[in-house]
């Protein structure tokens, strides 16, 4: 195999990884570990690696015996930081390099993004095993429903006062139910995303323009668009409908009146997820919508993207659930982070291969 190869190979790593010589300087760095770092592999090679990656632990004796005893050693959970970035929690790995002596490879993995994909895995998980059952109880209810709807509607012709206003609620409450119902029927219909090289922006500006004249009418909708970025590999259509539930979505958390809503879209190399076939796809476009509500319940945070989990009143607790669902047949990965002032919800898509019609 030729060296461009490895090189390509070393700046795939989906995490941040860093080569140490005999008197532990940096050797090299990679492409992860430069955005981590902040800093370019030019001015990180030569330096003391202690003195550029600041981590909470004494690894010192560790390095020593991974040099000593050629082995590899893990030490997990420690917060991990630099001159130009906060500390983030880290499992950290030492491994020595078996074709050059004293030589040990670091690799680092932020907890932040292993947890949050974990947590993205097992909502998507939850999605799929919500699907069949809700869409079974939909179909055997929606049939029922349809009679007691007329069933109350005949009653109305004979009542008066405030027995009219018992039969109407009941068929007012009926029909919503419907509208439940056929909400969660639109999780089993999806079909297949027909997927091509898509421009985000155009989706974005589609769907900007959609909630300008109705839902998001009184916000202030702001964009902060990287105009360099390559095409997404998408479904258009799925997509816009992505935008539109993620735009309504901040426009409710912040009351459509006087609140505001960031877009934001740009390029990280370094994200990959894992497809269910055990292969990854890097996901480096990506996607944030922001708005300056309340933010999301903490005791929801973590279980926002499962159906039928929803901090509104009058939610449905679908319409997210029905985003990660998009999202994840786009091998995408799609996360959240919130607190009072500021939720941000971020969507990463692969490229489109090259020569893909448009």
């Amino acid at each position: 195999m030729t060296a461009s190869f490895f090189d390509t190979l070393w700046n795939s790593l989906p995490v941040p990884s860093f080569v140490i010589d005999a008197q532990s300087n940096i050797v090299e760095i990679n492409s992860a570990g430069e955005n981590f770092m902040n800093a370019s592999a030019k001015s990180l090679r030569g330096a003391p690696v202690w003195d550029k990656l600041h981590v909470n632990a004494a690894l010192d004796d560790a390095v020593t015996r991974v040099r000593r005893d050629s082995s590899a050693l893990f030490v997990n959970t420690v917060d991990v930081g630099s001159g130009e970035r906060p500390p983030v929690q880290c499992n950290v790995q030492l491994t020595a390099m078996v074709d050059r002596p004293g030589y040990i490879l670091i690799l680092l993995e932020p907890r932040e993004i292993a947890h949050k994909m974990g947590r993205d895995m097992q909502s998507k998980t939850a999605a799929k095993s919500a699907i069949g059952m809700a869409e079974m109880l939909a179909h055997e209810i929606k049939n029922p429903l349809a009679g007691i709807t007329g069933a109350a509607q005949l009653l109305s012709m004979g009542l008066s006062g405030d027995d009219i206003e018992l039969t109407d609620l009941i068929v007012e409450e009926s029909r919503r139910v419907v509208k439940l119902l056929e909400q969660v029927e639109q999780f089993g219909n999806l079909r297949p995303p027909q997927r091509k090289a898509v421009n985000i922006h155009d989706a974005l500006d589609r769907a900007q323009k959609s909630a300008a004249v109705g839902f998001a009418a009184q916000m202030k909708i702001k964009e902060y668009y990287d105009p360099s970025l390559p095409p997404a590999f998408a479904d258009a259509d799925q997509l816009l409908q992505v935008f539109l539930n993620l735009l309504k979505n901040a426009s409710e958390a912040a009351d459509r009146s006087g609140g505001s809503i960031e877009i934001r879209t740009f390029y990280e190399m370094s994200l990959r997820v894992e497809r269910p076939d055990g292969t990854r796809v890097a996901v480096p476009l990506q996607v944030e919508i922001i708005d300056d509500g309340p933010g999301l319940p903490p005791e929801l945070a973590s279980e926002v993207f499962e159906p039928f989990v929803s901090g509104r009143e009058n939610g449905t607790g679908l319409g997210l659930a029905l985003v990660s669902k998009i999202i994840s047949e786009h091998d995408g990965w799609i996360s959240v982070t919130s607190s009072p002032g500021r939720t941000v919800f971020r969507i990463s898509l692969p490229i489109a291969p090259k020569d893909m019609p448009k």
